[in-house]
């Protein structure tokens, strides 16, 4: 099955009404979160990659447009004005890796109006949620303080391909490994895991299973301890590293209870046998929440895995983003819905330091002190330059965080930065307003007033 069918059937019935009426002029539209989730103090600009890999290869076949005219209960003939498209337009974006805010793009996307609309769904359902997904990751790592990040989401995650994703964006931002096997072959991230509860049942005892697993796995092991009582636990993993002489690069894994607790436990018996170099891995539940108070109350934990809560943003499990008509064949178009209002026309976040930014037209001269966030990265419906690296994305997210305001990286109620809006920005918005709500709009004839010139950043 083709990705293009992988969109609303409200897609598909406005872009075949275009194609008819001949409504094929470039439109832009900008995809942005209106507001932060409750409990954030930033974004993190992601699926970006994934998003052009799909443009790029966008081009509805014969079975799309059986699909479409199946799902509409019509002749396969009537959709035929569909056949053949393809994305060859323009997107400008926010790079991944970077911090955003409300109200900044994420991504304009220009091409014509029915190759525009008809890519909206799958390019909101992409960006939505990685950026959601890597904004949690990013405040387990603010949370984690320096310490070591495993991604355990993947068996809780909402289908195998948005764990994978969510393994990826918790690289993006720093986490050391993931368990998924096939996001670490796919994306170059270290692989970790341990051992299962279901494992040592499946022994006579705990210590048969330490030592079969040792056999087989003879390098750096991690015994699960808790799957009975959580002190034995620990002292059976002891005794059978002492035995196989294995320490440095090992190291239990306590999975439920008090883990602040267990670990000072487990931290004292592991140094009174001689273990000092054994790791304490701690799962179970965790998010940023749950690490920032083990660090904060010294639990002596090594490493960090955190799986469901973040691999599902569980506490703001979704973004009130929005993908909205800003210009058609040269003219600014708004939204005036109550509470819904848009701004008209192409635009760029200027960035200053400490994430001072400014949202203004695409074609603004950036204000001093700042630089212009969204860049040109498809043209012609081709990417402008090669594929964008982890590493690269990462090196963003870094620079980014050690510029965000401190009660913006709070774990608990953080205030997140506002942006403000440009002079020339507000005037094409009272000046579109005014003639919409003038009953005249603004002629596809008539030049905007921001017309002339090429876009920052591009």
């Amino acid at each position: 099955m083709s990705q293009v069918t992988t969109t609303d059937l409200y897609e598909v019935t406005m872009a075949l009404s275009y194609l008819r009426e001949d409504m094929r002029a470039p439109a832009t539209f900008s995809l942005f979160v209106r507001d932060l989730p409750p409990g954030r103090g930033f974004l993190v600009a992601a699926g970006l990659e994934p998003a052009l890999d799909h443009l790029s290869r966008f081009r509805v076949g014969r079975s799309d447009v059986a699909e479409f005219a199946e799902a509409l209960r019509r002749p396969v003939e009537d959709l035929g004005p569909l056949l053949g498209l393809s994305f060859d337009g323009e997107v400008r974006a926010v790079p991944e890796g970077r911090l955003v805010l409300a109200g900044e793009p994420l991504l304009e996307v220009t091409a014509p109006l029915p190759q525009a609309q008809l890519v909206e769904t799958y390019l909101l359902s992409l960006l939505c949620h990685q950026t959601l997904v890597a904004a949690k990751a990013a405040r387990c790592v603010l949370a984690a303080r320096g310490r070591p990040l495993v991604d355990f989401s993947l068996r809780r995650a909402h289908g195998p391909e948005a764990g994978t994703q969510a393994a990826r964006m918790c690289a993006l931002v720093g986490f050391a490994a993931t368990s998924n096997v096939a996001a670490a072959a796919r994306y170059g991230i270290p692989a970790a895991g341990t051992m299962a509860h279901s494992y040592v049942q499946a022994f006579g005892s705990e210590e048969q299973a330490f030592r079969a697993f040792a056999r087989t796995h003879p390098g750096p092991v991690t015994f699960l301890v808790d799957t009975y009582d959580t002190g034995r636990g620990v002292a059976t993993a002891a005794r059978v590293l002492k035995d196989l002489g294995l320490g440095p690069g090992c190291g239990i894994r306590l999975d439920s209870g008090d883990l602040g607790a267990l670990a000072r436990r487990a931290r004292a018996a592991l140094d009174a046998a001689g273990l000092p170099d054994v790791q304490i891995i701690a799962s179970g539940g965790l998010d940023e929440y749950g690490v920032d108070r083990l660090v904060r109350e010294g639990a002596p934990i090594d490493v960090y895995a955190v799986g469901t809560r973040v691999g599902v943003a569980a506490d703001a499990p979704y973004l009130d983003a929005a993908y909205k008509l800003v210009e058609y064949d040269g003219r600014p178009v708004m939204k005036l819905s109550s509470a819904k209002v848009t701004a008209p026309g192409r635009k760029q976040v200027f960035r200053g330091p400490g994430l001072r930014d400014v949202i203004g037209l695409a074609n603004e001269e950036p204000p001093e002190g700042t630089e212009p966030l969204l860049r040109t990265v498809m043209r012609g419906g081709l990417r402008t330059e090669p594929p964008d690296t982890l590493p690269a994305a990462r090196h963003r997210f870094e620079t980014d965080l050690a510029q965000l305001p401190e009660e913006a990286r709070r774990v608990d109620a953080p205030t997140a930065p506002r942006p403000t809006v440009s002079t020339r920005l507000t005037a094409l918005t009272t000046v579109v307003r005014h003639r919409i709500e003038a009953g005249r709009g603004m002629g596809s004839g008539t030049p905007p007033p921001y017309a002339a010139g090429p876009a920052a950043g591009s």
